[in-house]
């Protein structure tokens, strides 16, 4: 027997379950030459038995057996409350499966035929994991979160995000605890929700609750970088490799080695770029731009959205197989109206961290500005909240805050703060109320239409209506500095390569064409 790696307390104890001889003793040495202790079993009769007569920290088996499946060991590990993480090797269906058995409880899979390199990095993932349960951190309360007794604990780090996540309603508590229970596998997460709730703080704490807490943290917005940069900036690129390629440069997967990947805004990557991350998460591996050879990686893969993804598949805008790949296991993240309770303890810490931010002592929040509040829309969510707090602390005079909810865009006639993204400025929403009515780049007769509609008509697709708004304004904004997008970025408070992207990602065009005025409009 080999003598155990020194990191370990203990050798850790291995079951490896395969039909094929060669298979078994090919895996049972790998991981004999690692120091562990491996027993090895043929069919799903087999693995019961060694399992019913000693205790394993990991158990690695395939998806077919003579006698059954893989799953079914896992489903009764899991019915028995065994604290076994288990890998799951398939060849069969691999998306399916994979994604079957990781929603069924295992720990991560792997797919044949097994890179060994990746094989170690896994067992060594897994066995990480089940030794870190006995430590001193925290543990999520059986009674809140329905599962086993023996759930992970909880770092430090991890009680830290999760208290960032201000709220004690119920259905923040049951975000909390699907965090909790989440957070001690490799399944990807997707976390859904409008605008503005919160979606990268749950991703940070789904990081910061697992065994990779030390590791990185990457968070990619991929609706912000050019279609003709993704490559290179999730995959890397070698010197050379293009026009202004000095040296050898890592990925957003090779930054985010040993830690979580968080795709934010995911429903925005082209379909192009959709089918190279299937194969990125799919084989674990990627192949910088100008590489001859893959480079493996490691790392758990996050996404956020507050798109219907399964629309956007059925619709052909969202690969189905990635669709599956990524939403392994869904976090909802309640909007504002559906936690109203929450909002004493929201005002709090925002104003808490405005006043820090601003050197000034906290401003009293009084019961009928409260109460007012509760009877806001906030369609902004938590986003609104904090710039309608922002606003209340810059203009306030005296000891006591007073809120104006009608200055941050809502007039009569246009109801701007339900884009989530409050204005920084009155004259933006102001702008946005002149351009749906009277702006000569939109109909007329649209744009009357919409504005009598606004009182007693909620849009059927928000995110359409946004973007409308959002483009009469930045298409008035254009005329009326000439199409200077320099000029136009400096009237909406924006920088020029943020305008740039705007007009690219809702289609406007110039008078003389998009790139080809773009050299003399912003001179």
């Amino acid at each position: 027997m080999s003598t155990p790696p020194p990191s370990l307390q203990r050798p850790a104890n291995i079951l490896v379950i395969d039909d094929e001889p060669d298979l078994r003793t090919l895996y049972e040495l790998t991981l004999l030459r690692e120091g562990y202790r491996v027993e090895a079993a043929g069919s799903v009769s087999e693995a019961w038995q060694h399992l019913e007569a000693a205790h394993f920290d990991a158990v690695i088996t395939d998806m077919r057996l003579p006698d059954g499946q893989g799953m079914e060991i896992i489903h009764r590990i899991q019915k028995n409350q065994r604290s076994e993480r288990c890998v799951v090797m398939t060849a069969y269906g691999s998306a399916e499966n994979a994604v079957e058995a990781l929603k069924a409880g295992a720990f991560d899979y792997l797919t044949k035929p097994v890179d060994l390199k990746q094989f170690r990095a896994v067992v060594a993932s897994a066995v990480q994991a089940q030794q870190a349960l006995p430590t001193k951190a925290v543990r999520a309360a059986p009674a809140e979160t329905g599962e086993r007794t023996d759930a992970p604990a909880i770092p430090g780090s991890g009680i830290a995000a999760l208290q960032r996540l201000v709220g004690d309603s119920e259905p923040m508590r049951l975000v909390k605890s699907r965090i909790a229970k989440v957070a001690r596998g490799m399944a990807p997460v997707l976390v859904r929700g409008e605008s503005g709730t919160g979606k990268e703080l749950v991703a940070r704490a789904v990081h910061a609750c697992s065994q990779r807490s030390e590791g990185p943290f990457v968070a990619v917005n991929c609706g912000a970088i050019p279609e003709n940069l993704l490559e290179a900036e999730f995959f890397g690129a070698r010197k050379g490799s293009y026009t202004g390629s000095s040296q050898d440069r890592d990925g957003y997967f090779q930054a985010a080695r040993g830690g979580t990947l968080f795709l934010d805004e995911i429903g925005d990557l082209p379909l192009a770029m959709q089918s190279k991350l299937l194969r990125a998460i799919q084989e674990r591996s990627v192949r910088s731009i100008g590489s001859t050879q893959e480079d493996a990686v490691d790392v758990r893969i996050v996404s956020a959205t507050h798109k219907d993804l399964h629309a956007g598949v059925q619709a052909g805008r969202f690969r189905q197989d990635l669709f599956y790949r990524l939403n392994v296991i869904e976090i909802a993240v309640p909007a504002l109206r559906d936690r109203r309770e929450d909002l004493p303890a929201l005002c709090a810490a925002l104003l808490a961290r405005i006043a820090q931010d601003g050197g000034l002592p906290v401003p009293h929040l009084s019961a009928d500005l409260l109460r007012r509040l509760a009877q806001h829309p906030l369609d902004g969510n938590v986003r609104e909240l904090e710039n309608l707090l922002h606003r209340a602390v810059a203009l306030n005079d005296g000891d006591e805050l007073h809120l104006d909810l009608t200055a941050g865009g809502q007039p009569a006639a246009a109801p701007a703060d339900s884009s989530g993204a409050a204005a920084s400025a009155p004259a933006l929403p102001t702008s946005a109320s002149e351009a749906g009515v009277e702006s000569p780049a939109a109909p007329a007769p649209a744009a009357s239409a919409v504005a009598e509609s606004r009182p007693t008509a909620l849009p059927s697709d928000l995110q359409a209506y946004l973007d409308q708004q959002e483009r009469e304004i930045l298409v008035r904004a254009l005329r009326e500095s000439g199409f200077n997008r320099t000029a136009a970025a400096a009237r909406l408070g924006m920088s020029l390569r943020q305008i740039r992207y705007r007009i690219a990602r809702l289609g406007i065009t110039t008078p003389n064409g998009d790139e080809g005025a773009a050299s003399h409009a912003d001179d």
